[in-house]
């Protein structure tokens, strides 16, 4: 059965971020984008799992915030609300994490269906107020102390820098989805058609063995017929050779009548012979002349059966070249359909 090949088909709930985005690239433009900006980054499919090294991330985050069950349990808690928010607008999401910094969450959207997060931040937009960290502190379990003298060492930076950032990542990322979703469905498409005309060429090769075999067996019947015709010619031949014998047989038997009648009584019972050898002769010659007839007929009906095998013979000879034609035309079609997939990996 032929595939039948339909983009919107494509199911997206199946598809991840590798399936569309080469995560090598992307960890390389998340590490140059968050050293040059100064900003914490990572990608999280859409279980809120990491697919890429966290870029530049913070001390405070690191080894501090993370260094305990506790604050590792509500980083998570908050990123999956920042996802959540993001994923209802279809846009980056700005707010503040639960030990105080500024994070955004940046949706990675194919047909407005979300298959992953870029998450960055980990920044404030104003100077820390001590008293809020030192609760924090003492919440996840870490010295309060140490804790204020790493958030004091977090970058400080205006909130247009943070929307900026965050719509940056925003668009980079979808663009590069976008373009793997394109490539996807082509390298699917390409696939499906590269199958779609295997099969087809498949048959097609079963269509012209089946058409060589006819072509075969319309030629042995071709000599057939003629073989036929021939064989009726000398039958024809024959009976010439036996209707001379007969005309031959009548003319003795009428002399052999003449002389018995001159025998007078001596000959009575050869005029009899003779007269049955002439009665003979004359229904051979009736028989020569009524098979003759037939075969007549027979050679007329050889003559069109063979103008109608030639027809039919120069027709499916015809039909054989055009279903090796388009057998070879499949085939380009099959090459041209693979190389289409190998453009769609790069």
């Amino acid at each position: 059965m032929i595939k039948e090949t339909v983009v919107n088909k494509f199911d997206i709930s199946t598809l991840q971020i590798k399936d569309l985005i080469d995560i090598d690239l992307l960890q390389k433009f998340q590490d140059n984008f968050a050293e040059s900006m100064n900003i914490a980054s990572v990608t999280v499919d859409i279980n809120g799992k990491p697919v890429t090294k966290p870029s530049s991330y913070t001390s405070f985050c690191m080894d501090f915030t993370q260094s305990t069950n506790k604050g590792v349990s509500r980083c998570a808690e908050s990123h999956r609300r920042g996802g959540e928010e993001a994923a209802k607008t279809g846009r980056p999401y700005v707010y503040k994490c639960h030990a105080g910094l500024i994070d955004f969450a940046a949706p990675i959207l194919i047909d407005g269906k979300q298959i992953g997060t870029i998450l960055g931040g980990q920044i404030l937009t104003e100077n820390p107020i001590e008293e809020e960290y030192i609760k924090t502190a003492g919440e996840i379990g870490v010295s309060a102390d140490v804790y204020v003298n790493a958030v004091k060492k977090v970058k400080v930076t205006t909130e247009k820098n943070v929307k900026a950032a965050a719509e940056v990542l925003f668009i980079v990322s979808n663009a590069l989805s976008k373009i793997g979703y394109e490539q996807y469905k082509l390298k699917s498409m390409s696939h499906t058609l590269s199958e779609n005309f295997n099969q087809i060429s498949a048959a097609m090769e079963e269509l012209t063995s089946s058409s060589v075999e006819v072509t075969n067996n319309q030629h042995m019947l071709s000599r057939e017929i003629n073989l036929v015709k021939d064989i009726s010619m000398d039958i024809n031949t024959i009976l010439d050779s036996i209707k001379r014998i007969a005309d031959k047989t009548n003319m003795l038997g009428l002399n052999a009548a003449i002389e018995a009648a001159r025998a007078g009584d001596a000959g009575r019972g050869f005029s009899v012979v003779a007269t049955e050898i002439r009665k003979l002769s004359q229904n051979s010659k009736e028989t020569v002349l009524t098979i003759s007839e037939l075969t007549n007929k027979i050679h007329q009906s050889l003559d069109k059966t063979i103008e109608s095998s030639n027809s039919t013979l120069e027709t499916t000879e015809q039909q054989r070249l055009a279903i090796e034609e388009t057998n070879n035309s499949l085939q380009q079609l099959v090459v041209l359909s693979d190389e289409l997939g190998k453009l769609a990996d790069y």
